[in-house]
This record gives C-alpha cells, structure tokens and sequence, in this order.
C-alpha cells in the first residue's frame, strides 16, 4: 500500500469484517451452548449472554485484533507465555504473528464463557470444554507453525524429525503418551526398593510388611492404604523421598496394602470386596501379626476413602482396631470435588453403571487420560511437542514413571463409587450408604484424626480435603501443605521445600481456617511425627523376622502385584 488513506480503507473494512466475523462466531457459540435466553437445545441447558459484557468483549476483540493487523508481521510482541517463549518464536514473524492472534482468540473465547449466563455447572463445563479445545488448537502443537521445532529441525538437519516420528511409532506400540524415560525405571530395582516382604495375599492385594531400621519400635503397627487407582510406590520412589521409609526410620512397624491390578478374573469384584476383604482383612491381620489390639492407619487419596468406609463399618459392627487415622488428600466428603465436577451427573452415571456395574473392568488408561487432560498443556501437549515435534526424550523422573504405570478397576466396584461418592454423596448421610452389609456413618468414627490436604491440588481440593473435619467427631489435626495432590504430599523434611500451615480451630469452611492459619517453613512430615508418636504406644523390640507363625514370608518387597502392568 502506498498512502495513508490505503491503509485507513483497510484498516477500516478489515474492522468491518472483524465485526461481521464477530456475529457470525456468536452465533455458533450460542448455538454450541444451547440457544438464546429462554431457548433450549432439547439436549442442553438454556443460556444466554450478558449483553454489556458482549459489548465490551467484542469492543476490545477489534480494537486488539485491529492494532495486531496493523503491526503486522514487524511487531516483536514479546510473548510470555511458556510455548511461545523462545527465542525462535520472536524472530520469526509469522509464528509471532500466529501466537499473538491464538492468544487473542483464547482470552476472547474465556470471555464469552465469563458472559454466559446459566447455573454454575453448565458455564463450568463450557469452560472446560473451551479450554481443551484452546490448548489442542496452539499453534505451538503443529510443526508448520512451531518456531522452535522448526528451527530444532534446520540445526539438526531433519533429525528431530525423524526422531520424532520414532518416538511417535513407540508411543503407538507402548499404547500412552511418554512423560519419562521409562527404560530406565524398574519396580523393586531402583523405585519401591525398601527392604521387606509380603506376608499375606488374597485376591485384592498383597500386604507387604517392611523390615525395622531401628532397635526398637512402637508397640501400635503402622498400616498405609494407598490408592488403587495408582501404585503404591509413589510412597516408596527413591530413598531419599521415601514416605515408607521414613516412616520406618521413625520406628514405626510398618505394614503397606499393595493392590492387585485387576485382569479380567476380577471384573465382578464390588466396592464391598474391597473394604471387607481389603482394608478390613489387612486391619486384622497387621493385628494378627503384631498381637496388638489396636494399629494406627493412613489412608492417601482413594486410599482414605476406602480406609474411612472400613473403619466406619467396623464401627456399626462395635469394633475399634485402629487408635489413630491420617488422611492424606483424601475425600470422605464429596461436595467439593473441583474440576472432576464436570463429568458427573445422571446420565454419565447411568451410562457406566450400564457399561460395568454387572461386570467389566474400567481401563487404566482410561483413568490416566482423564487425569492428564485435567492439565492439558502440562500433562499432554507438552509431551506431543516435546517427543513428536523436536524429537526430544523426556527426562528420567520416577514421579512421571509411576504416574504412566496406570492401574485398571473392576467394573462393580467402580460403578458404586462413582454412584455413591462423586454423584450423590452418600457416605456423609449416616444411614444412607450401606456397605459390607452394614450402615455407614462416620460419626461413630470417633478417633484421633490427623487430616491433610494441598493446597494446589486438583484431584482433591483443599475445600474437599478440609470437610472431612466435620464428619469425624474425634480429636482432630487439619494441616495444609503447598504445592499439590503428589509434590505436596510427598516432600521429605531432608529437603527443606515448601511450607505448611497449621491452625488449631476447625471452623465449619477452609476458607475461614485459613483466615487463622499459621504458616511453617519445610515439610509437614515433622509435624505428623509430632503428632502420632503419643498414640504410637510404648517402644519394644523391633521384630528379627517377617510376619508371624501363621502367616509367613511370601516373597521379598515389593511384590508380584505391584509388577503387574494395565
């Protein structure tokens, strides 16, 4: 163009067209969210959209879509978002100018989701869905825009590309996406490696007991209860950041519930079963073993669940096996369950309990894929631009090798939970849920409990971790740890990271505890030590042998179950 008034005509019909473009993007998105006020899809709820935020918004789009036309390919924006960071971004125009205008769009669309107005569930999942589309459209996933994969692929001489393309070909075979250098780890070899040896096993799992590292130990055992939906190493990585081991180092007998990871022989196996000949069998026989009337237990996660649905079912039965409970990022309470929210409601529910409630088995990978895409530019696109498009191997890191060993769930089992916890929230209506034959209430549960949740946690939010204070009518600990559902619970005090806070009152809401809260330099694991060495009992000499006369060593730590792949 060759005078002012060429580029004011247009720059003018480009506005012009932005605002037809406007409309025409409103429309579509009106129609994707279910109409216009007082409409309805049939099949989604009725929306609508403030009409003084549409204005603003579309007023801001073109006045920042006009300033970005204009600028052109000369502009050096300076992008601070992490995928469009480097340096090649910046010196290259059009992928500059493709990042700009992505994170426009982005901030547009969000802003579309801000002014829809409909319940808070519905603008919940649209903005979920939003999101996901947003961070798989980035132009950073696509090699023709990708500044730094194109640049890696000219330094390299098309290297990365074929690397690339062999990373791809292996994850296709492997059947997930790689995070780590898989290759590197093995389970019992250099994670899970805490010296011990299973003395019991049925069809669920197999209880391992660790070997004492000290003279003497607790008279109380120590029973953990991971989550089945994971492995129970991420509590025995390396031995630097091992929970278990610590644990031990503290003196404690320690006993740990390795899940079987379930095959097609478990596809009937109900909630039930895993709270009576799980959490229960493991109770009485750490009792068995140790001769000790009374254990103290932990529950992380699932883990907790399952432990505080066994422990309320031996308390309708009169029975009190375990003098202290710790729940690590644990729900009891499933009013608050966060971003997991927008999968539940009747018709998913019906939906699985048509597929597995009769029998069946819920796929590992099924349950990883979820989790990841929870964190979509962390936990997915990452990786395909790392591995697929600069032909990069990922780092060995254990945290992310556990985290790809998924673990699969019978069917029944599944179905119930889901029912029962996430959708209708039964096990904190006393009498409402029943289970192994009897009905659960959570008051009776009355002993010492210490609580823990993160506060950056995703998979259990700090509100959802803190309810179980009002469930619980025992003496009670709450403490929050920074970070999130693994790095915040997995942080040894040898290291010296983090905080945690601790407040002594547990008002009815997190956000009024918080409001009190203290916090504390380091790891919250010295404060847990704290806090269960007075219920631990008198110390006596640690065992020389594994197990007892009934039940005899198996095999060596970590064993087969752990071993067993998806």
């Amino acid at each position: 163009m060759d005078s002012q008034a060429d580029w004011t005509k247009a720059a003018s019909q480009f506005q012009q067209n932005l605002g037809e473009g406007w409309k025409k993007a409103l429309e579509s998105f009106q129609a994707m969210s279910g109409g216009t006020p007082g409409a309805s899809s049939g099949l989604l709820p009725a929306m609508g959209f403030s009409s003084d935020k549409l204005q603003s918004l579309q007023a801001a789009y073109v006045r920042e879509a006009t300033e970005l036309w204009n600028k052109g390919l000369n502009a050096n924006p300076g992008i601070a978002d992490r995928r469009f960071a480097g340096d090649a971004w910046s010196h290259n125009p059009m992928s500059a100018f493709s990042a700009s205008v992505y994170l426009l769009n982005a901030r547009t669309l969000l802003g579309l989701v801000e002014a829809t107005e409909a319940d808070e569930k519905t603008k919940t999942r649209l903005r979920f869905a939003v999101e996901q589309w947003l961070a798989a459209s980035a132009p950073s996933n696509f090699l023709a825009l990708n500044a730094d994969a194109q640049k890696k692929a000219l330094d390299t001489h098309g290297e990365s590309i074929a690397r690339g393309l062999q990373n791809m070909w292996k994850d296709m075979q492997q059947g997930h996406l790689s995070m780590t250098d898989e290759s590197v780890f093995e389970v019992g070899r250099n994670v899970g490696t805490s010296e011990g040896a299973v003395v019991f096993e049925n069809e669920l799992f197999q209880l391992i007991e660790y070997k004492p590292s000290t003279a003497k130990v607790y008279e109380r055992p120590f029973l953990i209860v991971p989550p089945c939906i994971n492995k129970f190493y991420i509590l025995d990585l390396q031995p630097e950041n091992s929970f278990v081991r610590h644990l031990v180092d503290q003196g404690h007998r320690t006993f740990l519930v390795s899940w079987r990871n379930p095959d097609e022989s478990m596809r009937n196996v109900t909630w039930d079963d895993y709270i009576g000949e799980g959490a229960i069998r493991a109770i009485e026989t750490v009792q068995a073993i140790a001769k000790a009337k009374e254990i103290n237990a932990l529950g992380f996660c699932v883990g907790g669940t399952i432990l505080g649905t066994a422990l309320a079912v031996l308390a309708a039965r009169g029975h009190k096996p375990v003098a202290s409970v710790t729940l690590l990022t644990a729900f009891l309470d499933f009013s608050d369950t966060g971003i997991l929210d927008v999968f539940i409601d009747e018709q998913f529910v019906k939906f699985r309990e048509q597929q597995m409630a009769q029998g069946g088995l819920l796929k590992g990978q099924d349950l990883a894929s979820t989790f990841s895409f929870l964190r979509p530019n962390e936990l997915v696109w990452n990786y395909v631009v790392g591995n697929y498009l600069k032909g990069e191997t990922p780092p060995p890191f254990d945290l992310l090798y556990w985290n790809s060993d998924s673990t699969n769930l019978p069917g029944p089992m599944y179905a119930w939970y889901l029912r029962n916890t996430y959708f209708e929230n039964n096990l904190v209506k006393p009498g409402k849920a029943t289970v192994c034959g009897e009905k659960i209430d959570l008051r009776k549960v009355d002993i010492p409990a210490y609580i823990y949740g993160s506060r950056e946690d995703h998979i259990v939010p700090i509100g959802g971790a803190y309810a179980s204070v009002q469930h619980l009518p025992g003496p009670k600990r709450f403490v929050m740890g920074a970070s999130g559902h693994i790095a915040g619970v997995i942080n040894p005090p040898a290291k010296n990271k983090r905080s945690y806070w601790t407040n002594a009152k547990l008002p009815p809401t997190h956000v009024a505890w918080l409001a009190g809260a203290k916090e504390h330099p380091g790891s919250w694991w010295t404060d847990w030590y704290a806090w269960l060495q007075p219920l631990a009992g008198k110390q006596v000499p640690a065992p020389k042998g594994y197990g007892s006369t009934k039940y005899k060593a198996i095999e060596p730590a970590p064993g087969r179950y752990v071993k067993a792949k998806a």
